[in-house]
This record gives C-alpha cells, structure tokens and sequence, in this order.
C-alpha cells in the first residue's frame, strides 16, 4: 500500500516518559507531527520541549485524577486547535497469583488500566464530535485475546479495555470517530522495569510455579519497539483502520490456536449447550 502525502497530525499521547509512549512520541515528532506528551512527571519528558520546541506541549497527567485528565485534554485542544489522535498508552501489571491478590490492588490496577484511559476518553469526545473526526488508540496487548498465569489481573484489565473499546467503535462511527486497539506481543521495552510492575503479596505454594513462570517469560524472544512506528503510522494514516492492530510477528498464530481450542471446546458440548435453550416463549 503506497503512502500518501498528509499534513501533520496532532497526537495526545498518555505515558509518554518510557516505554512504547515515549517511542511513539518522538517518532510522531521526528515525523513532523505535533504531539502533547502527558506524563506523571513532567520531569521525566521535559527533554522533549528542548529536542521539538513548540511541535510538543509537556502536560502532567495522573490518569487516575479524572479533573486532570480532562483538563489536560482540553488545555492540549486548545493550544494546538485539534487533536487527530488520542492515544491511551499509560499502564502497569500486577503480578502474582488470582488467590494472591488483593481487593485494593485490582483495583489500583483497574484505575490506572481501565477507568484512566476512559476518563481520557470522555474528556476527548465532546471535542473531537465538535471536530467531526478524530482517531481513539488505545494501548492493550495480545494478553487481551489470551491468558497467562500471575499475570491474570493484568490479563483481564486488557480483555475489559478491549470490550469498552469495541463497543466504543460502534457508538461513536456515527461521528465519523474511529477506534483502533493496538495489541502488541513481546516487546523490549521498559514495561518488565520496577516502574511498571506491582507485585501483590506472595504465599509459599506458589514460589516454583511463579518463578518457573517468570524464568519462561524471560526467555521469550522480544521484539525491537524501535521497529513499531511505521507500522503504526501506516495504520493511523489509512482511510480505513483496523479496530484491532496487532504489532509483532508471532500475535496471531498464538491467538489463532487459542481459538481453535475455544471452539473445539465449544462445539464438542454444543448438544449439551444447546439442550438447555428449552422451548421458544
């Protein structure tokens, strides 16, 4: 597919201090777009007004402060005139066991991972209707298709986030809004670093399981995330983008098997399924 000429797009990226946000930022900017970069810290991205000048608006963003997530959507509105692409990426895992987690913790998890992004979300839509156009990304993960153990929390963070944002896709079509959930595999980004993961209090029966479990992961092989932004734009460019975006060669042979086995399953006790349908009323 040839690339066509466009002018500049306006992004505002969350999590933009390391990981995918922060290659995604510079390789937007590199690219001649305009970008308003949020982050926890304003110190952790503030190289960037040095490095693009005007091209980037530095916000503090907390996506868990819901006033402060609208407010720094409105304020990156106002100072660039627009937003083409409102771009969900901050996130964390929680680790440990489903018995090992606790109540307090899902729920940091969720408040960071689920109703962050759609207090972002909210905030943007009013002004991107106004617009009539606008592109929803939001960051997920192959795990929103597939499970692992000790990730489960995480696991199930992103199959919410995919659900909220598919049924989002079809409500806002009629604005001429469009939503695409990028879902990326194994990447070597800082996402494995302390900053990123939370580990839940541990118990003794689990200890082998969780470090034979953490030995595998480390040894899969990674991705480079320097090798995702052109896939990326070429998406977020296109007429027509996909709701689900897969980054990585090894996603859909691993989500294909795990719905293979799905519906082996599902057909194999599908009489019995069926059985309990009853009569129509």
């Amino acid at each position: 597919m040839e690339q066509q000429t466009r002018p500049p797009k306006t992004w505002f990226i969350t999590g933009a201090s390391r990981g995918f946000g922060r290659v995604w930022t510079e390789a937007a900017l590199e690219r001649g777009d305009r970008v308003a970069a949020t982050a926890r810290t304003l110190g952790s991205i503030a190289d960037l007004n040095k490095k693009y000048g005007d091209r980037v608006l530095a916000l503090e963003l907390d996506v868990t402060n819901a006033e402060q997530a609208k407010s720094s959507v409105e304020q990156a509105h106002a100072h660039f005139g627009r937003l083409d692409i409102v771009l969900n990426n901050a996130g964390y895992s929680l680790v440990g066991t489903v018995e090992e987690g606790s109540a307090g913790e899902v729920r940091s998890l969720y408040e960071t991972n689920v109703i962050g992004p759609l207090s972002v979300i909210k905030a943007a839509l009013p002004l991107l209707r106004q617009q009539g156009y606008g592109h929803i990304l939001g960051t997920s993960s192959n795990l929103g298709h597939v499970t692992l153990p000790v990730i489960g929390y995480y696991c199930s963070s992103k199959w919410a986030f995919e659900a909220i944002h598919e049924s989002l896709a079809q409500e806002i079509k009629q604005f001429n809004l469009k939503v695409t959930i990028i879902e990326p595999g194994a990447y070597a980004t800082e996402f494995g670093s302390q900053e990123s993961l939370k580990f839940a209090g541990g118990m003794d029966i689990y200890e082998n399981f969780k470090s034979e479990f953490i030995k595998g992961l480390q040894a899969l092989k990674r991705g480079d995330p320097q090798a995702t932004p052109q896939a990326l734009f070429r998406m977020v460019d296109s007429d027509n983008p996909p709701l689900r975006f897969n980054l990585g060669s090894h996603n859909l042979d691993w989500t294909r098997e795990t719905y293979d086995e799905r519906l082996a399953v599902w057909e194999q006790w599908n009489d019995v399924s069926a059985s309990a349908q009853g009569e129509p009323k």
